[in-house]
Parts: C-alpha cells; structure tokens; sequence
C-alpha cells in the first residue's frame, strides 16, 4: 500500500516539475494517477513535505498546487486553474485582455476575469483577483482568441480604436486566430465585429 501511494507522490512530482515555473495545477488535472480521495491525499502530502524540507518549492493556492522557483504564478495561472478544478470557463476582462493584447499600455489597478461560473474574489498574496460571473452571450467566446478581442474593443471604445490599434492586432493574430475572428463577428456588437473584419481581412492597397 505505502508503495502505490508513495507512486502517485512521485507521479505528482514529476508532472509539476515537467511543466516548468509558475505552473498552477488542480487536483483534477492528476486523476488520471489515481482516484480523487489519493490525489487530494498526495498533494497534502507533498506540500506538507515542501513546507518542512523545502527540497521542493511546492504549495497549495486555493486548493491548487504549483511550483515558483525562481517565478511566482501569474493570476491567469491561477485563475485557469481554480476555474478547471470547478468545470468552469473563464475569459480575461477589458483592461486585461487589451494588455494582454498589446493594444493598451494600461496595467488594469484590480485584475478582473469574467467567468460562467460564480463570482468569488482570489487573493494570490498582495493581490486580489476578482472572477465575475458574466452571460453565456459573453462567455460564448471564451477560449477562443475572439474572447479577448471583443472584451478588449469594447473596454477601449468605439471612439478610440484608430487604425494604430488594427494594425497592432492585425500584425500580432495569426491566420488561424483571423479565421476564428470572422466565424464570431455574429457574437460581437456591430461596431466591434466591423473592427474585427478590418483586422481579420487584408489591409486595403
């Protein structure tokens, strides 16, 4: 018995180490090793022994479990786990998803994620990450790279989106994300979804 448990521990260990710094994991990405009842089990056990040896720089946030040596995780790492553990979706928020796209210098002051699941607040050390339930019209996208395209236009403005900002997206998407881009211009408001035309089609000589 002591064998088999002290199999999945070492399963654990090396799943997280083979995915590198900053990783963040939910007991449900281990089941595949064992059942719920001896994952949860494994992963008290590790941590435990992180904490006291500290041979390894594991640790659980909010149920999860990850690795930071020398990087701490970043909120969308931990937010993507928190929301697989519980089979929900998550889609980053305006201010977020316009950084993350390179259309807006901003740092957003609270980080925000919508989500189709509830709305809870995660607090990751000094920081607070704030998931906030959001439609199924919104989270329709989610996944997809037109998710944060349609969240990041709407928190920019219609007034504000010059040809600076389509040029920044149409040189950082892919032809793959273009494509996806036009098959959601139906889940987009009107004036999002000509923006998203203009970005997804070549540029006019």
């Amino acid at each position: 018995m002591k064998k088999h448990l002290d199999s999945i521990d070492a399963a654990i260990l090396d799943r997280i180490r083979s995915k590198g710094p900053g990783q963040v994991f939910a007991p449900a990405d281990f089941l595949d090793l064992g059942s719920r009842a001896a994952v949860d089990q494994a992963l008290s056990r590790n941590t435990r022994r992180a904490t006291s040896s500290k041979r390894h720089a594991a640790f659980t946030i909010c149920r999860c479990i990850t690795r930071f040596w020398p990087a701490c995780p970043s909120a969308d790492a931990v937010v993507q786990a928190v929301t697989r553990q519980r089979g929900a979706r998550v889609l980053a928020s305006g201010g977020q998803a316009a950084n993350d796209l390179g259309i807006s210098d901003q740092v957003p002051v609270q980080t925000v994620f919508l989500t189709d699941g509830r709305t809870r607040c995660i607090q990751l050390g000094k920081a607070r990450i704030q998931l906030k339930h959001a439609s199924p019209r919104t989270m329709a996208t989610a996944g997809t790279v037109s998710g944060p395209v349609i969240q990041a236009l709407r928190w920019i403005g219609r007034r504000h989106v010059d040809d600076t900002t389509v040029n920044r997206l149409r040189h950082r998407l892919s032809d793959d994300h273009k494509a996806q881009l036009l098959k959601d211009l139906h889940r987009a408001p009107a004036w999002v979804a000509d923006i998203m035309r203009r970005v997804a089609l070549p540029a006019k000589p």
